[in-house]
């Protein structure tokens, strides 16, 4: 049975969201801790669980509620099978990984080359570590301005916003784009991650390739921009933005859709703008290429495409892992559960807490690419 359809998210309280960003996930039998309404039933016939043993990993916060649901689903049906996952955002993920720590790091955006060769320290037998695409998504614009439901902006005007040149939502800029909108005098106030973070990497690269003539920082997972004020993790932007009227962010739509929070619809030169929904990443996502090398899935998205119907703000989630040299302590329970999120269940289930699955050709060679881990 498959557990996606049971699965329907709600608004959660804004103290329960600010702790969600340090949480370790964990679940014992079918206790759902995930955050997520009603009585949802972890159990799948599907699920092929590995050895008992407890496993370690951490990064990325915006894939928590994945993590979250994923870790749930298969300690439901697997016994005396403990996964552990710290959302610390991809920066700190990435650093516990090649400290040896963890058993595989969650990211959102890609290791570099320094990186790459320092992770064939951690990865026995001239392994190295590699990018296993597992779960994709809009990144959401999310705003807090009463009486504005519906906000269109373009890239040019949000690279001035997080760049505090524009500073209020009356500015003609805004105004232009929204003709029809009794937009306040009430000055922005833009949050940004305080750690190091993948969606901050995703979202300033699309900045960089859609408004190259305003935002001249060189994307990264460490803010650049001027001005704002910051916050820890995904949901800790989330809670600024619901404490603070004119304020304005950047989270993955799992974390808008929960708490009720509008989000930007994006003008990208389309002869619509494009709203913020898992269907319209999905189509901006699937132009991605695959650029890494060997047995490496790293994808280079189009940030700047003006194709109809596709929200270009979007990232991708990857695990990270040796391709051989993993730790024998934990390899065969890192392979069956890296088996689950990539399997036909583990992926239909993203689609009902608001994320976007890895395409068909790429998720296939991700399995084979699981199954191979050493």
């Amino acid at each position: 049975m498959k557990l996606s359809r049971a699965i329907r998210p709600r608004a959660l309280p804004v103290g329960a969201a600010a702790v969600l960003g340090a949480l370790v996930l964990t679940a014992c039998g079918t206790d759902d801790n995930t955050g997520l309404p009603g009585a949802i039933d972890y159990t799948n016939e599907n699920v092929e669980c590995g050895p008992e043993g407890s496993l370690l990993a951490s990064g990325s916060t915006a894939q928590a509620n994945a993590m979250e649901v994923w870790v749930n689903a298969y300690q439901a049906n697997c016994d005396n099978s403990h996964i552990n996952y710290k959302a610390t955002g991809s920066g700190a993920g990435i650093q516990e990984f090649l400290q040896g720590t963890t058993a595989f790091g969650g990211s959102d955006s890609l290791l570099g080359e320094a990186e790459i060769a320092e992770s064939e320290r951690v990865c026995r037998d001239g392994g190295r570590a590699i990018h296993l695409p597992m779960v994709a998504g809009p990144i959401a614009i999310g705003y807090n301005l009463p009486g504005i439901d519906d906000l269109v902006l373009d890239a040019d005007t949000l690279a001035k916003i997080f760049d505090s040149q524009i500073t209020r939502w009356d500015d003609p800029a805004v105004q232009e784009l929204n003709p029809d909108a009794d937009l306040p005098d009430m000055r922005i106030t833009p949050f940004h991650r305080s750690d190091g973070s993948g969606t901050t990497d995703n979202f300033t690269s699309y900045l960089h390739a859609a408004a190259p003539d305003v935002w001249r920082y060189e994307p990264d997972k460490n803010w650049r921009g001027k001005g704002g004020q910051a916050a820890d993790g995904s949901s800790g932007l989330v809670g600024m933005v619901q404490q603070n009227a004119g304020a304005i962010s950047y989270f993955e739509l799992s974390y808008a859709y929960e708490n009720g929070i509008s989000a930007v619809t994006l003008d990208t030169g389309a002869s619509e703008p494009v709203v913020a929904t898992v269907e319209n990443a999905s189509t901006a996502i699937a132009s991605g290429e695959v650029i890494g090398t060997g047995n490496d899935l790293a994808l280079e998205l189009d940030y700047a495409t003006t194709a109809e119907g596709a929200y270009p703000l979007v990232l991708v989630a990857y695990e990270i892992v040796c391709d051989r040299g993993n730790a024998p302590g934990t390899l065969d329970l890192t392979k069956a559960f890296l088996t689950y999120t990539s399997s036909e269940d583990g992926q239909e289930t993203l689609k009902e807490i608001h994320y976007a699955p890895i395409s068909e050709n790429i998720i296939e060679q991700v399995r084979e690419r699981v199954a191979a881990l050493s």
